[in-house]
Order: structure tokens, then sequence, then C-alpha cells
């Protein structure tokens, strides 16, 4: 789903990011709006809003590190460039150095078509190439690219027209609600005058007098000791600043708590974090580009789903990771974009994922999800793993979803794959879509359970002893039993519904019978009958396994009625490829 480029948003078209902590090299093409990225711990999530943020940095007093170099090589230069679109409010026209737009064909800039009229021709966007270098004496060079590839400057005054919201993962953070140089507020308020005051302010105030007695004895002994050494002498305290340190930084939020003026600082994780994201709001254009990590840090789910709403109807582009199943289901007109080990980034098509973003959006969330069929499947799988895995599946951070049929599960898997999540299925061979299914197949290579041909019952129910028919029909709950023989009975349009008459009458189609009662298959002499005679005989399937419940118990009889190992050759390669990627070793045989 692709979004118009607004004319009054500044948009990231193209993000590159090379070498720079964790990621060596990444190219990205986000959308306009809000862009969601998703992933497992330390992919980098974090460091592409980090790439973000120091980009468009509002200020110029970034410290960098050895650990903001690739593999800390700090011998070879960090680059975060962008391609980015401009509303005219940012005054790129107004520079001291004139800045000459690209233009953008939808995955490179190019130079810009020479025409008797000016600006782009052929609906080519605008754009403009900007980057910053972190170099090998630990600088930043702050760089616009302009067509002609000569290299013009990126001041701070011009990111700052940009205009940057950054929410971070770090709740101790409380730089924005201070008065530090370049936080939200001091941007905010815009006294450039304050801090002189201040300082007159606190430097009239005579801390000396304020000590212990024996602070003052050492104090003076202090002056003594400058004395005798020539140095400045008549020593005293005041409170001072200097180029590192702003006496502001001593100056923060406050509001009334209790008839009590307390520092913002001092309130819960989530009041602050969105304290900081509105003054960081309020001291930008109408659009800035908004980055906000693990929005669910200190918020409620409807804190939230308020928050994720109200990202998503501005015309910002918003950047966001999460880990969150509230926000995520809620963001259903978000794009959303998977970053996996390897530091690639892949798009989850939002007309495949829309309906499983909300209803289970865990499937999108876990180390390993396994996406089952239907609700049989689920409930079969989850016993099925939970023996072979000896814990609880959740607790591996595995979640088996429900595709809710043969070709919304296809769908979701295509999906699934496009993004770069790391999956399994569990499915019935329908005989259909065979080209589709050797690409998942290509892709999850043992990954995939898909039957040799039919669904769960047609595969396990001939398994079970003939000679055990009835306790395998018996529902272990005491419920469905009676119904399940009723089923029966009425396929053989028999009036007794005790199960002796019924296996005397099935005779050698017994087990045929119960597999098409358990599916709902119609019987020949029914297929040309009134749909409301075929509709009761496709519900039989009701009574018998179509159910998690119903799944569960289908695997715990096969378990119990020692079906399940004449599957082994199918089953176990499964199983073995589910333990391998969550970090466990394989099993030599299934047995159970």
């Amino acid at each position: 789903m692709s979004r118009s480029i607004s004319a009054d948003a500044a948009t990231i078209l193209r993000l590159t990011i090379t070498r720079f902590r964790g990621i060596e090299s990444l190219t990205w093409y986000p959308e306009p709006g809000l862009n969601i990225i998703l992933g497992g711990g330390d992919a980098g999530k974090t460091t592409i809003l980090d790439a973000i943020g120091l980009l468009l940095s509002p200020t110029n007093s970034t410290i960098l590190s050895e650990s903001d170099y690739w593999c800390r090589q700090i011998d070879t230069d960090f680059v975060i460039e962008a391609v980015i679109s401009l509303p005219a409010g940012t005054g790129v026209s107004e520079q001291n150095k004139m800045s000459w737009p690209w233009e953008w064909d939808g995955k490179e800039p190019q130079p810009p078509t020479i025409a008797s009229d000016p600006g782009p021709v052929s609906g080519r966007v605008p754009v403009y190439r900007v980057r910053v270098r972190g170099t090998s004496e630990f600088d930043l060079s702050y760089e616009l690219v302009q067509p002609d590839d000569n290299i013009g400057p990126f001041p701070v005054g011009f990111r700052r027209s940009i205009g940057l919201v950054r929410l971070g993962g770090d709740d101790r953070n409380d730089r924005d609600l201070r008065l530090v140089h370049g936080s939200a507020l001091d941007r905010l308020l815009s006294d450039k005058s304050l801090r002189a005051r201040l300082g007159q302010q606190f430097a009239s105030e005579d801390v000396k007098e304020r000590l212990s007695e024996s602070a003052k004895d050492t104090l003076n002994k202090l002056n003594d000791a400058f004395q005798e050494k020539a140095l400045p002498s008549s020593l005293g305290l005041s409170v001072t600043g200097s180029q590192g340190l702003s006496i502001g930084a001593l100056v923060g939020l406050t509001a009334v708590k209790r008839e009590v003026p307390l520092p913002l600082s001092s309130w819960g994780t989530g009041t602050r974090r969105l304290a900081a994201l509105t003054i960081a709001s309020s001291t930008q254009g109408e659009y800035p580009i908004t980055i906000v990590d693990e929005i669910e840090r200190g918020l409620e789910p409807y804190r939230q789903r308020s928050l994720i709403a109200a990202l998503t109807t501005s015309k910002s582009q918003v950047f966001l990771t999460t880990h969150s199943a509230t926000a995520l289901s809620t963001a259903s007109s978000a794009s959303l974009w998977y970053l996996d080990v390897s530091g690639q980034i892949g798009r989850l098509p939002n007309a495949k994922i829309a309906r499983h973003q909300a209803r289970d959006p865990e499937t999108f969330l876990a180390r390993l999800t396994i996406v089952a069929e239907g609700a049989a499947e689920v409930g079969f799988l989850s016993a099925l793993l939970e023996r072979t895995l000896e814990q609880s599946p959740k607790d591996c951070g595995l979640w088996i979803t429900d595709g809710h049929g043969h070709e919304a599960t296809l769908n979701l898997l295509e999906a699934l794959a496009e993004g770069g999540l790391k999956f399994g299925c569990f499915v019935d061979n329908e005989g259909l879509h065979s080209s589709r299914w050797s690409k998942i197949g290509t892709k999850l290579k043992g990954l995939l359970h898909r039957w040799q041909t039919g669904c769960l019952e047609e595969n396990i129910i001939p398994l079970v002893d003939p000679t055990r028919l009835e306790e395998f029909i018996t529902d272990p709950r005491g419920e469905e039993t009676g119904e399940r023989l009723r089923t029966l009975a009425i396929r053989l349009d028999s009036s007794d519904k005790d199960f002796a008459t019924i296996r005397e009458r099935a005779g050698d189609r017994m087990i045929q019978l119960i597999i098409e009662a358990a599916t709902g298959t119609l019987p020949d002499d029914k297929k040309n009958a009134d749909e409301a005679v075929k509709k009761a005989f496709r519900k039989h399937k009701e009574r018998w396994f179509k159910s998690r419940s119903g799944g569960r118990e289908l695997a715990e009889k096969a378990i119990s009625l020692n079906a399940l190992p004449n599957l082994q050759s199918q089953i176990l390669p499964f199983i073995n490829a589910v333990r391998t990627a969550l970090g466990l070793p394989e099993l030599p045989s299934l047995s159970l």
C-alpha cells in the first residue's frame, strides 16, 4: 500500500545506513505516514531510529564513541544518508548557499531535467540528498549532496527547519524536560538571554555562607594554599556555567501535584515520555518527522491506542518500534516492516496481513510463528509441541496462529515470506496452487509441514486401531459422544445410535464413515439435495475435531492410541525443524 507524498510534510523517501553501529549496510524505502519497524531483540530497530535522529539532529553537540562504528572499526567512516522531500516552509531555498533539488524517480534521485520551465518534469518530486558522516577523527560532518555532486553544508539551522520529534526508549533521560542546550524545552521557550540572567542571579548567591563551619575552614585553608602559590585568592562558591554544561540544565519543568510543584522528571515513565513528546511537537513546524522507540514503554494500553491514533492521523512521517500487541493491532493503516537478524528490512504487505494484524498481532512479534491452517490444526499442533518441546511453546517464544482457511493461510504465508519473518506452517494439501506452495516450500524447507494428501483428520483417523474405534469416538468431556454417534447413524440412515449397531451396519466402511462425518463431507447421494440438507451434513464436523479443543483431543488420542508413530516420517522432520529454529537439539524419534 503505497501512500502519496504530502506537500506539507518532510518525507524520507530513501534511507541508507553504512557501517553505523550494528548495521553494516541497509537501504530502506519507507512510506509517508506511520512506519512501524518490527523485529527481534538486537536486530537493529533502535539503531535505525538513532540514525534518523542523528541525521536530523537539531544540535551539534553529539559526541561519538568507537561503538558508533561498525565492529568498532574507527578507521572507516560511517555514513547515514537520506533522500528527502521538503515542504516550502523549511526554507531550503533561503540557505546561504543555494541548494538545488534532485528529481525522484521512485528508486533513485536523478539530476534535474533541463527544461524551459523551472521545476521537475514528468511528475517527479523534487528531493534533496542529505547525509552525516562519522569520521575517523570522531567528528560529525553534515553534508548536502548537490545534483552536480558538489558537497555543501547541511547546517543545524537547516536541520531544525525540517523538524524532528523524538521519543527514545531510555525512560531515565529527562533532557527534553530541562533547559539543556538544544533540548525541546530550550527550543520551545527560545529565550536566549535566560541563561545569562540565571547566571547573574545564581552568581549573586553567596553559597559559601551556606557551608558548615568545618567546610568553611577547609575552604579558607585552600585559599591560603592558593595565596602561597600566587594563585587567584579570596575563594568563594557560586553556581557557574561552562561551555559544556549549561546552568539551564539545573532548571526543569514542574507541574503541581497535591498542591506541590514537582519536577516532571519525578513523575511516572509514561507521563514523562508523553510530556517530552508534546514539548518536542510544540517546538517544530506543523508536521515534523517523528521517531518513537518502544511506544509501549510506561504507557497503559488505552494510552498506547490514543498515541497510535494521533500519530496515524497526522500528516507527519513517523518511525516507530514496538513489541506491543495492543499498539500493533491498533495501527491498522500503518506500513509494517520487519528487520531480521541479518540487517535486512522487508515490507509486510498490508492487503495480506490486515485482518491478521487486527485479530492476532502476536503473529508478527514472536520469536518463531507457526501458521496452522485452522482451529483444529492449532489445537493439534499445540498439544504435539507441548510434548515434543517438553514445555509450553509460548515459553520458547513460539506462537501458533490460526490461518483461518487454506486461501487465507497461503496469503499470510506469502506476506510473512515477503517481510522476512521467521515462520513455519502446518497445513492441509488440497491440491491447489502448486507453484505458490513450491515457493513457500523453498523458503521454509523443513518448517513447512504439508500433508502428502488430504487434511488432518484424513491422515490421523485411518491409523487408529479398528478395535479401539469406540474409545476414539468417545468425547473425554462427555459432551459430544452421543452427537458423534448421531452423525454416523444419520449417514447410515439408521434409527439406532448405539456404537455396536453403527459398527455392524458400517462394516469395512467404519473408518471412512468417521472421516466423512469428522470433515463434514457430503455423501454422494446428498450432493444434489436441498441446500438446507447439505448444510446439515456439513455441520456434522462441528461435533468432532473442528475446534482448538477438538484438535487437541485428536492429538491426545493419536498419542494414547499409538497412532502417531506411524506418521513419524512425515511429522518428525517438522518437529525437529521447529526445535532447531528454537536452538534445541533434534529428537531421534517421535516417542511420546
